[in-house]
């Protein structure tokens, strides 16, 4: 989970749970979104340049099973955290919370603490039930592959910016997103039959009921844990969603004296819609770069990205002060201690993105920006160039530079073997960046890392760096297509690559670093992804030319 997400949640949970609430009409809310590492890699393809032209053996290549199930598990682990927070954030809409103390007082209705706390527990169970078959149902229906695929693909990622647009309408109060009537009725109908199934079917009618609320939210989610790669991803995530949604409905039925310290319901839960509503918008901007930059439109700068998002969250500023009013919401008498506080958050991070617009590196936000090369003026990469004039330069205009411009004016190179090539005839160890357009871990790497004083040393002077882009979309020249002896064509620069880390290194997920000696084709030291740390990141460079060396 990234720290701007469980920032923006703080902050929710910061405003609702001030007992002043109960005396206001207004207050605010935030919630989650998240955006992984790309994947689009067949495992039963091949790339011709490593079959044809590098027979040479790995001996020191990293098991998959090495590679990939820790960043799997890492991934899981944030998809549950992700859905977690956004069932307690669903906690907070108008739909869902009124029906709490309704639905707790049902169960304890008449009943001693034992029995109603298991007649709660039984209801969240068939909760947490509903929602991850609904994920698993995403899995099924769309299938493993096509997970994969999802993150990478033009047409899904501006569907995906469309939808994210329309829930964020939605919470603003353009319209409600509902269900059928008849399909509300009839689950309620139902609930009345009492026992297991009457308990069952109160879960099913509380998320047809709430849905208007939710369904914004359980989308959201669901795009994030489908264009993760994981198979489990929407499973997971419905099961972190429906666990948090179902926690509070047992134990407030085991405690049902400390509902009595819930805030009352209000216009303040309205406000938690909204706040929420200008979220949606704002990720919804990264889904729109991603197909910018894989389909090389270059209209969609750094600088665009910025302005839309100083406006989106000055914005929500603004209505945090109550300078803003939507039709459905309350008046608002005065603001309260918390709101004033959360808007001068707010306020204040706006105004840390404006020196972005100049070039600054903006690290808290630099997964979700797009690269730094698409600035138009930047001040900061010129300023680190400066103080490495005397790497040394490859002559001549490398293969694929129309379409890809490395990090901080990095000499790269974008196609493996003229890399290759390059670094034999000046003796330098290969540094291969598997990369993607949509790599939220990749950007955040080359904002973070990459800028620090040592690491660009090492990876400008002492490595022959090699950027391949995963997901690219452009189409190959039709002497560079290739077709596999499984009969697939490899018509993409991103399907090459794609290809040949899966086939040669046996790894599928981005950023993904391998330490080459050029002429033997064996990796240096062990890959690894992405590592924040830059002492340890430092550590893997130069192990990799003391290998080299010896």
């Amino acid at each position: 989970m990234k720290p701007i997400l469980l920032f923006f949640f703080c902050l929710l949970m910061f405003v609702a749970v001030q007992p002043s609430f109960a005396m206001q009409t207004d207050t605010i809310s935030m919630d989650d979104l998240e955006f992984t590492e790309i994947t689009d890699a067949p495992a039963d393809t091949a790339v011709k340049t490593a079959v044809k032209k590098d027979t040479t053996t790995i001996t020191s290549i990293v098991p998959a099973n090495d590679v990939n199930s820790t960043k799997t598990e890492s991934s899981l682990w944030g998809i549950f955290l992700a859905g977690f927070i956004g069932g307690l954030a669903a906690l907070l809409m108008p739909c869902i919370f009124p029906m709490l103390p309704l639905t707790v007082s049902y169960f304890t209705k008449g009943a001693n603490k034992g029995g109603a706390f298991g007649k709660a527990s039984l209801y969240g169970f068939f909760i947490i039930l509903i929602y991850v078959v609904l994920g698993l149902l995403v899995t099924i229906i769309f299938g493993a592959d096509a997970l994969n695929s999802l993150s990478t693909n033009g047409i899904f990622n501006f569907f995906f910016f469309l939808l994210l647009v329309v829930f964020g309408a939605s919470f603003l109060g353009a319209f409600e997103i509902t269900l059928p009537s008849s399909w509300v009725n009839k689950m309620d109908a139902n609930s009345d039959k009492g026992g297991v199934a009457g308990l069952f079917f109160m879960a099913g009618t509380l998320a047809l009921v709430s849905f208007s609320c939710t369904g914004p939210i359980i989308g959201t989610l669901l795009v994030d844990a489908a264009t993760s790669g994981a198979l489990l991803g929407p499973a997971i995530g419905m099961f972190g969603f429906s666990f948090a949604l179902a926690i509070p409905f047992a134990l407030f039925a085991l405690f049902p004296s400390a509902m009595n310290a819930l805030p009352k319901s209000g216009g303040w839960l309205n406000s938690v819609k909204v706040v929420l509503g200008f979220l949606e918008l704002a990720f919804a901007l990264k889904f729109l770069s991603n197909v910018d930059l894989a389909y090389h439109w270059e209209w969609f700068d750094r600088e665009i990205f910025l302005v839309l998002w100083i406006t989106i969250f000055t914005l929500m500023g603004l209505y945090l002060l109550g300078k803003l009013r939507f039709s459905h919401d309350s008046q608002l008498a005065f603001i309260s201690v918390p709101r004033l506080m959360m808007a001068i958050v707010v306020l204040s991070f706006s105004l840390y993105m404006v020196p972005g617009l100049w070039g600054a590196p903006l690290k808290a936000v630099s997964a979700f920006l797009p690269p730094q090369h698409t600035q138009d003026f930047d001040l900061y990469t010129a300023s680190l160039s400066s103080g490495n004039s005397s790497a040394q330069r490859s002559s001549g205009t490398h293969k694929y530079a129309d379409k890809f411009h490395a990090p901080l004016k990095l000499d790269a190179f974008f196609d493996y073997e003229e890399g290759m090539a390059y670094a034999k005839k000046v003796n330098k160890p290969v540094m291969i960046d598997f990369t993607g357009h949509a790599c939220v871990n990749c950007r955040k790497m080359e904002t973070t890392v990459w800028p620090d004083k040592e690491v660009l040393k090492l990876i400008s002077q002492d490595y022959v760096l090699i950027q391949l882009y995963v997901d690219d979309k452009s189409e190959l020249e039709e002497a560079d297509k290739i077709t596999t002896p499984e009969g697939k064509i490899l018509n993409t620069i991103g399907k090459k690559w794609s290809d040949l880390q899966t086939r040669k290194f046996l790894s599928n997920s981005q950023p993904f670093y391998v330490l080459l000696d050029p002429a033997t084709g064996q990796q240096l030291v062990k890959a690894q992804g992405a590592n924040y740390d830059v002492a340890n990141y430092l550590t893997f460079l130069n192990s990799g030319l003391v290998a080299y060396n010896k």
